[in-house]
């Protein structure tokens, strides 16, 4: 499946996506730009901290709600267009739901418990149990409300056609995202037999049956790494950043690296792809999954 047809089919209008749950790494920025080329709307952004992402998809009018512990551009500070949809509705306003890392992550264990909420301490004190209704303290505890979202994007190293996915390297919260989502579209760098993936299991995070689509897209996470494929594009986030200042530049980028790009395959024709691959390979040893 394309990415086009797995957004088309499975990311409708006013849907919650979970994207971006593994922090800083495995963003999956193709699949964000297809959301933006299909003109997505009213969307609910749900993840930890999305390193731009988020910030293209609200400078593109796509968003009316972020829930997460923060959202900007890591190594350059707060997002431009995030700050403008908030203080000023450009484009749109927008409803934010703060959270801090850990309570999104409960957030997404609940629902994938099936249960209502999850107490913890951490948020005791804190202005986000003033301001995130889906936090209610009581008997000395913060009980985070569940959230579940309808689809789950996540981009892995390698995965089969029946939507075994392998992930290694930093995977923050990606595999509550998982649990949580409804349904799961799987982005990866390597399309690979089911042997391969059967053959560690362990490195597994979600179960087949809740992935709806698997789509083979080299540098889907481009600029964030891929553990074991591909580096930090630094340069790259900080020409966003510098760009994003003002509309008029946003619209700029968004036009050069988006709406004019129309696939991942002519998007990485443009950068230098070669000099971000990893090229020197440091493979794990084997693990020897015998019982008998």
């Amino acid at each position: 499946m394309t990415m086009a047809e797995a957004v088309a089919r499975f990311v409708p209008d006013g849907a919650t996506v979970a994207m971006g749950a593994g922090l800083e790494a495995l963003i999956p920025f193709a699949a964000g730009h297809e959301l933006i080329r299909q003109r997505r709307r009213d969307l609910e952004l749900v993840g930890p901290i999305s390193d731009a992402l988020f910030d293209q998809l609200i400078g593109a009018g796509c968003v009316r709600r972020v829930t997460a512990a923060w959202l900007g551009n890591v190594s350059e500070g707060l997002g431009h267009c995030y700050r403008r949809a908030c203080e000023h509705g450009v484009p749109r306003s927008l409803e934010v739901h703060d959270h801090s890392n850990f309570s999104i992550s409960l957030a997404l264990w609940a629902a994938a418990w099936n249960v209502p909420s999850l107490p913890t301490r951490t948020l005791l004190g804190s202005d986000i149990v003033r301001t995130n209704l889906d936090l209610a303290e009581a008997d000395g505890l913060v009980h985070v409300s569940a959230v579940r979202p309808d689809v789950a994007i996540v981009h892995a190293q390698r995965a089969d056609e029946h939507g075994r996915a392998h992930l290694w390297g930093p995977l923050g919260i990606t595999e509550e995202a998982g649990l949580a989502a409804e349904r799961v579209i799987v982005t990866c760098e390597q399309l690979v037999d089911a042997g391969v993936t059967l053959s560690d299991p362990n490195r597994i995070l979600f179960p087949e049956t809740k992935v709806v689509a698997v789509v083979h897209e080299p540098g889907g996470a481009h600029p964030s790494p891929v553990q074991g494929f591909f580096k930090r594009d630094h340069a790259f986030y900080r020409d966003y950043a510098q760009r994003s200042r003002s509309v008029e530049g946003f619209e700029g980028w968004l036009r050069e690296w988006v709406l004019a790009t129309p696939d991942r395959t002519t998007y990485l024709e443009r950068i230098d792809a070669d000099a971000l691959r990893v090229k020197q390979p440091r493979p794990s040893a084997p693990a020897d999954f015998g019982v008998e």
